[in-house]
């Protein structure tokens, strides 16, 4: 039989430093989820100190942000913030920027980029996913960067295309 070999990352942040890119427009979400982040990293072991929180206007601004962290030699960014949508078609333009602007800074960098940005249709969605009945989406991503700051380390030490 054929048994590939398999790479996984592992969720233990010890070692790790993890930049956070944090949206201040929708600032109660916001909030929400940078401590979410913050409790999970911190459960993971990733130590106070090598933890950065990079705060920007809004979620339009948070590729630049991330650009800039994740070249500063951090082993993750995690990107958080929230675009609730609106009457004008402005919502699908920031947050399609950020998906896209945040995507291009990990193809661009090899740095893992998380996406926790929250599109949602009403204030109450956002706050149900940043810590509310639907969970906390700035935890998730913590937890996502940890995996995969370990899982790009591991591929390159294996030096495994």
């Amino acid at each position: 039989t054929i048994r590939p070999r398999f790479v996984e990352g592992r969720l233990d942040g010890r070692g790790l430093k993890v930049a956070i890119a944090c949206a201040r427009f929708n600032e109660a979400v916001c909030e929400r989820l940078l401590e979410g982040a913050l409790v999970e990293l911190a459960r993971l072991g990733v130590r106070t100190e090598e933890i950065v929180v990079a705060r920007v206007p809004g979620a339009f601004e948070l590729p630049v942000a991330a650009l800039h962290l994740a070249r500063s030699g951090v082993d993750a960014v995690v990107c958080l913030g929230a675009v609730i949508r609106g009457e004008t078609p402005h919502f699908d333009f920031v947050a399609g920027a950020a998906a896209g602007g945040i995507a291009r800074v990990a193809e661009q960098t090899g740095v893992p980029a998380l996406f926790g940005v929250l599109t949602t249709d009403s204030n109450e969605q956002a706050m149900e996913r940043a810590g509310g009945r639907h969970g906390n989406k700035g935890a998730e991503c913590a937890a996502g960067a940890v995996a995969m700051a370990n899982l790009v380390r591991s591929l390159r030490a294996a030096r495994t295309p």
